[in-house]
């Protein structure tokens, strides 16, 4: 995939482009099996608002494979998730999970999952294992996890040096940032933001805005995380002939968050699960022509 020349707002026309519609052949494989490894005792909601969204963006199946009670809860939710391992087209991982806290057996995991060679999602307690990814993947930090990241031993193993930034620094200029981890991380990144900037280390310079103030509330990205999962699983196909395609997937997973939250707010307050919950209304508004 190529093109790109500077930044490009990202319109609900491209977006629409990137909207799996199934077949009336198709079946639960073929629409695209998502692998979730999310949440935590200390957050269990994070694995529910996760799949919440990804079943509601239209894919064929979610494997959930995660702490006891978080699993519990994903099943009290969602009674069609299957929480036995088998084979994914991609990964969800890190939502609602604390680096700092993981056990030998989570960090085995997620490890594992990482070198599956499929597309990835990685988010919050992820993040530092991003250099151990074998596949196309997208990390989609806020500003505090992005100088984390990049401060951090997260950086050192992938470009073998770190780099002196604070949040402040890239709050001042985000798409700039942006482009320094894409670069730094061989990554996609999904800068979230009032703005979302995604960039990738093969050029790709997207922006997209729109989205209520009313979605900085706890757990919008899990939802957005879901949401992007979702997409990665009905497009591996496309994601393992062009990683660059990582990047148009995540401008539309934030295209279609926001205008989710714009649906379910009305102009109001809303909490996550509204958002979840108003997924597939918004992607049928935007399949209309």
């Amino acid at each position: 995939m190529s093109g790109f020349a500077g930044w490009q707002a990202w319109d609900d026309e491209r977006a629409r482009e990137w909207i799996a519609v199934p077949g009336a052949s198709a079946d639960k494989y073929s629409r695209g099996v998502l692998g979730v490894r999310t949440g935590s005792r200390a957050y269990p909601g994070a694995a529910v608002l996760g799949v919440e969204a990804a079943m509601r963006t239209g894919l064929g199946m979610v494997r959930y494979l995660g702490p006891r009670r978080a699993t519990s809860l994903v099943l009290q939710r969602r009674p069609e998730i299957v929480t036995a391992q088998g084979r994914v087209q991609a990964w969800l991982l890190g939502s609602g999970m604390d680096a700092s806290e993981r056990s030998p057996a989570t960090l085995e995991a997620l490890e594992g999952a990482f070198a599956e060679g499929v597309p990835v999602v990685c988010d919050a307690g992820a993040l530092d294992l991003v250099g151990s990814h074998s596949g196309p993947t997208v990390i989609t930090p806020h500003y505090r996890e992005l100088a984390g990241l990049l401060s951090g031993a997260g950086s050192c193993a992938v470009s073998g040096r770190r780099v002196d930034v604070t949040p402040a620094d890239i709050a001042a200029d985000p798409g700039e940032w942006a482009v320094r981890a894409a670069d730094l991380l061989g990554v996609s990144v999904l800068l979230k933001g009032a703005v979302t900037y995604v960039a990738s280390p093969g050029g790709a310079r997207l922006t997209v805005t729109g989205a209520p103030p009313w979605l900085a509330t706890a757990g919008a990205g899990d939802v957005l995380g879901g949401i992007l999962g979702a997409l990665f699983a009905t497009h591996a196909a496309a994601l393992e002939a062009d990683a660059e395609a990582c990047a148009v997937l995540a401008a539309t997973a934030a295209l279609v968050h926001g205008l989710a939250a714009a649906r379910a707010s009305a102009g109001g307050p809303l909490v996550a699960l509204d958002v979840a919950e108003a997924i597939p209304a918004t992607i049928a508004a935007l399949l209309r022509p």
